[in-house]
C-alpha cells in the first residue's frame, strides 16, 4: 500500500468505447486502456447500448489500466467519472438488471413524446427553467419511453422498485454495489427535469414528462466523495469523488474556468461550450443553457452549449457503411488527394440537426455532385462538414454572448487531423489551439475527483497544468471563406422537411 497516493483515475465512458486513464499530479497520462462496445441500431432512428456490457467493460479497463501502470489501489487518490450524457438507463434496484436497452443520446424514437409535450406552447415550453428545448436528445423523454414500452415498468417505477440514471449514475451504482444512487448537476441538467437555478428536480415537470420522482437519483455536486469502490476488484476502497458529463469535463480539463473561455470537443459529435460564469444565459440563437460545473460549497458555473450530432461518427459511417476507408485515420490522407471539395457539401443530418437549427425533420444529404466529384472530394466534404457546423455554433454563441470568439481551444479524437484543424481555423478566421494533453474529457473528471480529496489544492493548479501543443492560424482569403460558407448554408436548407 502506497504511503501517499500518486495518481488519479478517470473512467471515460463514451458513445463508442469505455476508457480508464490514469493521470499523475502534472496531468500527464500514466496509463490508458480502452474497449469498444456494440452499437445497437434495431430500427431507423434508434440507437441502443447494452448497459451491462458497458459496466463489464468498465471493470475490465479499470483493472487493465492499473496493471499497465504497475500500481495498486493504494496509489490511487480518487476516481472520477465522465460519461456520454443523455444516454438513459432504467434498472431494477433489487437485482441491478436493466429493464431494457440503454437509449443513446442520438436516438430519435421519442419525437412523438416531445411533440405531444410541446403541444400548442411549442418546443420551448420548459426552456426558462431547464435551459433546453423539447427534443429527442434529452434523457427525460427517453426514460418515459422505457416506462411506456416495457411491460409493468411504470407501476414498478412509481412504487420505487426501478432506478433511472444517465451513465454516470449507472456506473456509480455498480461501483458501490448499489449503495449510491447519485448524479451531478451537469448530467441532471441534460434530463429536462432539473431547475437550473436551484439544481433540484422539478416534480411538476417530471410529472408532465411522465417520469416518477421516486426513480430519480440524488443530485450532488460535481466534486465530492460519493462513496468508495466495492470490496471486489483491483480498485477496492478508492473514493469515487468526481462526476462531470463528458462535454463539461472537457471544458474543465481545458481550464476554461473564466467567463468567456470556450472549448470545442471533436468526438462522435461536436460540442462547443462557453463559460458564462455564475449567471445562466438563455439563448436566443438555438444554443442550450447548461451547468458547466458545480464544485462543493461554491455557486454553480453555467455554460452556453452548441451541440452537433454528427462529426466523428460521419467518418465512422464512411468506413463502416460505405467502405470508403478501412480505418478512420485514413480519411485525412484520402481528403488530401484533392485540393478542395470539388463543389460537394455533405450535411450529416442523420438524426436531424441539433444546434443551432433544431430540425428533427432534417436528414442527411450530399449536394453539389457532378461527375467530377470522386472519393477524395467526398472525404474532404465530410471533414469540412465538421468545421462548417462548428462555425454555425460559433456565430450563434457570438450573438448570444455579445463577445466575439478570439481563439478556440480544441480536444477530442479528431484534433489529430491536421487538415481539419487548418480548415477549422480558416473557416472561423480565428486561431485553433490544441493542448498538450488532448484527453481533456478524462482529465476534467480526474481534476474534479482530485480536488475533492485534496490531490490538487485548487483550480489554480488546473490552469497551471494547461499548455498548448499546436496552434493553427487562418490562412484563407475572406472572399473564399465567405463563398464556401454561403454554399454550406444553402446546402443545409436542402436537408429540411424530409422526416
Amino acid at each position: 500500500m502506497a504511503d501517499t497516493p500518486s495518481v488519479v483515475a478517470a473512467i471515460d465512458q463514451g458513445t463508442t468505447s469505455t476508457r480508464c486513464i490514469i493521470f499523475d499530479h502534472d496531468a500527464r497520462i500514466v496509463a490508458v486502456e480502452q474497449m469498444e462496445h456494440r452499437q445497437g441500431l434495431p430500427r431507423r432512428g434508434w440507437v441502443e447500448h447494452d448497459a451491462t456490457e458497458i459496466w463489464s467493460n468498465t471493470r475490465t479497463v479499470m483493472g487493465a489500466a492499473l496493471a499497465q501502470a504497475e500500481l495498486t489501489a493504494g496509489d490511487v487518490a480518487a476516481i472520477g467519472i465522465t460519461n456520454q450524457r443523455e444516454t438513459t438507463v432504467v434498472w431494477d434496484r433489487r437485482t441491478g438488471e436493466p429493464v431494457g436497452p440503454a437509449i443513446v443520446w442520438q436516438d430519435t424514437r421519442t419525437q412523438q413524446i416531445c411533440d405531444d409535450l410541446a403541444g400548442d406552447e411549442g418546443a420551448d415550453r420548459f426552456r426558462d427553467r431547464v435551459g433546453l428545448p423539447l427534443a429527442t436528445y434529452f434523457a427525460g423523454p427517453k426514460a418515459r419511453w422505457l416506462l411506456d414500452n416495457v411491460e409493468g415498468a411504470r407501476s414498478r417505477a412509481e412504487s420505487g422498485e426501478l432506478a433511472f440514471g444517465t451513465i454516470d449514475s449507472w456506473l456509480l451504482w455498480n461501483l458501490t454495489d448499489g449503495h449510491v444512487h447519485v448524479t451531478d448537476p451537469t448530467n441532471a441538467s441534460r434530463t429536462m427535469l432539473m431547475d437550473l437555478d436551484t439544481l433540484d428536480w422539478i416534480p411538476e415537470i417530471a410529472d408532465e414528462v411522465g417520469v416518477p420522482t421516486a426513480m430519480l437519483p440524488e443530485i450532488r455536486s460535481s466534486s465530492e466523495e460519493y462513496g468508495t469502490v466495492r470490496a471486489r476488484g483491483p480498485l477496492a476502497g478508492v473514493p469515487i469523488a468526481g462526476i462531470l458529463g463528458d462535454q463539461q469535463a472537457a471544458t474543465f480539463g481545458q481550464a476554461c474556468l473564466e467567463v468567456g473561455e470556450a472549448k470545442n470537443t471533436y468526438g462522435t459529435g461536436n460540442f462547443l461550450l462557453l463559460n458564462t460564469g455564475t449567471s445562466k444565459v438563455l439563448s436566443e440563437n438555438g444554443l442550450l443553457t447548461t451547468v458547466c460545473y458545480a464544485l462543493a460549497g461554491q455557486e454553480p458555473v453555467y455554460a452556453l452549449e452548441g451541440s452537433i450530432a454528427v462529426t466523428g461518427s460521419l467518418v465512422q459511417w464512411l468506413r463502416d457503411n460505405l467502405g470508403l476507408i478501412k480505418d478512420a485515420a485514413e480519411v485525412e490522407a484520402l481528403a488530401r488527394t484533392v485540393e478542395d471539395n470539388g463543389g460537394a457539401y455533405f450535411v450529416p443530418a442523420f438524426s436531424g440537426l441539433f444546434a443551432p437549427h433544431w430540425r428533427p425533420d432534417a436528414r442527411g444529404a450530399v449536394v453539389g455532385l457532378t461527375r467530377f466529384v470522386n472519393r477524395g472530394h467526398i472525404a474532404r466534404a465530410a471533414l469540412e462538414a465538421t468545421a462548417f457546423q462548428t462555425r454555425e455554433v460559433v456565430e450563434a454563441m457570438n450573438a448570444d454572448s455579445g463577445v466575439a470568439l478570439t481563439s478556440l481551444k480544441v480536444d477530442g479524437g479528431m484534433v489529430v487531423n491536421e487538415l481539419l484543424m487548418q480548415f477549422q481555423a480558416d473557416i472561423l478566421d480565428v486561431p485553433v489551439v490544441r493542448p498538450v494533453v488532448a484527453e481533456t474529457t478524462a482529465l476534467g473528471a480526474a481534476y474534479a475527483a482530485g480536488l475533492a480529496v485534496g490531490f490538487w489544492s485548487s483550480t489554480d493548479e488546473i490552469r497551471a497544468n494547461w499548455s498548448a501543443d499546436k496552434e493553427w492560424r487562418p490562412a484563407m482569403d475572406d472572399d473564399v471563406r465567405g463563398a464556401l460558407y454561403a454554399d454550406w448554408q444553402k446546402a443545409v436548407t436542402k436537408t429540411f422537411d424530409w422526416a
